[in-house]
Parts: structure tokens; C-alpha cells; sequence
């Protein structure tokens, strides 16, 4: 397994970046070169993590492909197709998106999201989105969800074999499905649900945290790993199944001590309980 996280740092080229992903003691990284870098620079790029063995786990396309608004949609669409061959020229684990919202706001809840009509759109836009590319490198990937779609091991399962394309994987960020109790108390045992009916298609993965407020009705707040309640040693334990390049990527932080912490707790429950990050 590998670990990964952001560079806050200036970094003035692909060298020069790979050497702040080196220091900061991770082996994957986000690219630092968009869809818009020609070809040299992009192969640069490319070149500096492999001198450095640096994996280049995933190319975020965030946007709203299931936008009510046809110009957003259409807007949206557009981006992923250049984010998912952007990735496919790097050789980068995954293009990442996640479906988006039939609301006003691009991530946020809509009682739509979760309707059928909803997953049929759905399907049609990944479809059109991977056979605009045909990746042979790459897959793209839906970054899992509180309120859309995928919310849960088997709607993914179900997205998996609706969409039918093999270039279509899993980005799993287990912390954005704990969204009731019976989940935040029992995440040992969701983390082991879905690894046991995802792990094949599992490209890449997001480190974070999840913990309760103290005020009602239920609220849920991310934060830094260590600090809430996922369980750590089974998340380790499951990732440590999967191919050896396969990375988590730490996010949502603010400060660079907040990624550090964060990258100290992993590496300290990997030591614990047997499990090797590169």
C-alpha cells in the first residue's frame, strides 16, 4: 500500500514537486500538471515520478454531471472526458469525480439524487464519459457518497453492473458513507463490507476521519485520522489485500502539521498491526 497526500508548497516543475511528495514521506501523489500541459510537460511529469517511484494515484475531475442545469451538465461532461485522458496519458490509477447533485449545489443532498430516474442518468453519463476516452491505462471512477449515489457497497455493486465497462472502477472514501450511527459505531464492520464486495474494483482510496457532534439531531463532522471514529486497523488491514500500489490519499486538512499528524497516525496503526506503506 502506498500513501499519498497534497503538497502545500510552491513548486516550480515536475522535479521539484516529486521532491516535496518524497519529503513529506509519501510514494503517491495528485499530478501537479492538468489536462491543459502539452505532452512534454506532461511526460516530464511522468518521468520525475517514476525516477522517484511515485505513483500517480488519481486526476480529480470535480464537477456536476448530473446537473439539472444543460450547460452545466454539458460543461461538466466535457471536463471529465479531458480529466479521464489527461489520466490515461499519465498512466494515473483513476480520473475521480463524483456523480454530482440534481440540486443547486454541486455535492450537496437532493431528495432526486437517489431516484431512478437519477441512477439512469447516471449510467448514460459514465458510459458516455469512458467511451469518449477508451482508457486502457486507466479507469474512471465515482468517489462515494453520503447523500448521491454510490452511498453504499451494493449501489456500487449495482452502478458496476449497470454501467458495464471495464474501464469503470471504484474510488472508495468509506468516511463519506458513515452517515447514521449504526454505521459511525460499527465502522470496523462497514469497512470489511465493502472491501468484501468492492475490493476488485478498488483503484484508490481517501484517508480521513469521522466523528460525532455533540448537539442534535445527528451530525457528522469529518476530521483529521485518529482523532474520530473509523477504525484504522481495519481499514490498514483491508487495503493491505489489495494490489501493492494501490494508495490512500490523505484530504480535507487545512495545515501542513494536520497532514503530518494525520500521516503519523496511519503509519503508526500500519506498524501496530503488521501492515507495509511504501
Amino acid at each position: 500500500m502506498r500513501l499519498g497526500g497534497p503538497v502545500l508548497e510552491k513548486c516550480d516543475g515536475p522535479e521539484e514537486y516529486v521532491a516535496a511528495v518524497k519529503r513529506l514521506g509519501y510514494s503517491a501523489c495528485w499530478p501537479s500538471v492538468g489536462p491543459e500541459a502539452d505532452d512534454a510537460t506532461a511526460a516530464a511529469f511522468v518521468a520525475a515520478c517514476r525516477k522517484a517511484d511515485v505513483v500517480i494515484s488519481e486526476v480529480g475531475a470535480w464537477s456536476n454531471t448530473i446537473s439539472p442545469d444543460d450547460a452545466v451538465r454539458k460543461a461538466a461532461i466535457d471536463k471529465c472526458v479531458k480529466g479521464l485522458a489527461h489520466a490515461e496519458r499519465l498512466g494515473a490509477f483513476c480520473c475521480v469525480n463524483i456523480t454530482g447533485s440534481r440540486g443547486a449545489k454541486w455535492d450537496g443532498p437532493h431528495p432526486d439524487n437517489l431516484s431512478e430516474e437519477t441512477f439512469a442518468l447516471i449510467v448514460d453519463v459514465v458510459r458516455q464519459i469512458i467511451d469518449a476516452v477508451k482508457p486502457t491505462r486507466t479507469c474512471y471512477t465515482l468517489e462515494t457518497m453520503p447523500w448521491t449515489l454510490p452511498d453504499s457497497p451494493d449501489s456500487y455493486l449495482r452502478l458496476i453492473k449497470a454501467i458495464d465497462r471495464k474501464a469503470f472502477a471504484v474510488h472508495l472514501d468509506p468516511v463519506n458513507m458513515v452517515n447514521c450511527p449504526s454505521r459511525a459505531y460499527r465502522t470496523g464492520d462497514f469497512i470489511r463490507e465493502c472491501f468484501e464486495k468492492l475490493g476488485p474494483w478498488i483503484r484508490n482510496a481517501h484517508a480521513k476521519d469521522i466523528r460525532f457532534s455533540q448537539h442534535l439531531t445527528v451530525h457528522l463532522d469529518e476530521c483529521r485520522p485518529g482523532t474520530g471514529l473509523l477504525d484504522y486497523a481495519t481499514y490498514l488491514r483491508e487495503m493491505d489485500k489489495l494490489p501493492p500500489d494501490v494508495s490512500l490519499m490523505l484530504e480535507h486538512l487545512k495545515t501542513a502539521e494536520e497532514y503530518a499528524a494525520g500521516a503519523e497516525h496511519i503509519r503508526g496503526v500500519a506498524k501496530q498491526v503488521g501492515v507495509q506503506i511504501r
